[in-house]
């Protein structure tokens, strides 16, 4: 069940369609810190820790990929939050395809952001095991050290360096290696990415090396009412490295969806 799950909710009484925001691996909900602070105002914000990460606890422990969509749906039903706009990146966008795969007539909306549709391929299946092996033994900190700059461009601010760094140390090494194992064995998303019927939005940094901008094309390319937006500059983070840019992209993308809201019945007399 999901009520478990810590997170944030801004702006609850407003009345746009809210915005959900789901982080990546091994992150927490503090990755969306810039679009936390932009957004609400203008309409209602949630950012959840997904299970294993930042305050969510990690037992019990995700065994299945699908277990991460089904906590946001538990959670979205507590806060009576019956549809809504999705954006992840990375993991958090395989997470967001999933809802759609499972609860699609209450998503409005998606933002797919450094992130790829494909299954798992054997040798990735047998690498995301061994780095869960890896984390349980040895801890967040040496992992954090290597990656740190394929996270996040080399020139990226020290700040948004710190951050990164931080969150990805502070995560649970049990939470990382069950979600690393349920994600191993995820299914395969590109023939649904294909049946998507709302306004999504491909969005990746120009110099990322885990889902390089040939991954983001491809995803544009099956959904039928998508754009593209390639942030200069910014590697697997955008919304860290150079958020006024993906803002930019992210509100434009919530304005089509703003449009295709029915208007509110007039009042009876």
């Amino acid at each position: 069940m999901a009520p478990f799950l810590a997170y944030e909710d801004k702006d609850p009484d407003t009345d746009r369609v809210p915005l959900v925001l789901v982080h990546g691996h091994p992150f927490d909900r503090t990755m969306w810190a810039p679009q936390l602070d932009r957004f609400p105002g203008t309409r209602r914000v949630i950012a959840p820790d997904l299970r294993g990460y930042g305050a969510s606890p990690t037992a019990p422990a995700v065994t299945d990929f699908s277990g991460f969509a089904r906590d946001i749906e538990a959670l979205l039903d507590e806060l009576e939050v019956e549809s809504f706009v999705l954006a992840g990146l990375s993991m958090g966008g395989q997470i967001v395809m999933d809802c759609y795969r499972l609860f699609p007539e209450r998503v409005r909306g998606l933002v797919l952001a450094d992130t790829f549709p494909s299954a798992e391929t054997p040798d990735g299946v047998r690498a995301r095991d061994a780095m869960a092996d890896r984390l349980l033994a040895e801890g967040m900190r040496g992992y954090a050290d290597e990656v740190l700059e394929r996270m996040v461009a080399p020139h990226a601010p020290a700040e948004v360096k710190a951050h990164v760094h931080g969150m990805m140390t502070a995560t649970a090494p049990e939470g990382a290696a069950a979600a690393l194992r349920a994600r191993a064995r995820r299914p395969d998303y590109r023939a649904l990415l294909r049946r998507v019927s709302v306004p999504a939005l491909v969005v990746v940094g120009a110099d990322d090396t885990f889902t390089p901008v040939s991954d983001a094309r491809a995803m544009h390319a099956a959904l039928p009412d998508a754009a593209l937006h390639i942030i200069e500059g910014a590697a697997h983070m955008p919304n860290l490295e150079r958020p006024e840019e993906f803002d930019q992209a992210l509100e434009e993308l919530l304005t089509r969806v703003d449009a295709r809201q029915p208007s509110p019945a007039p009042p009876r007399l």
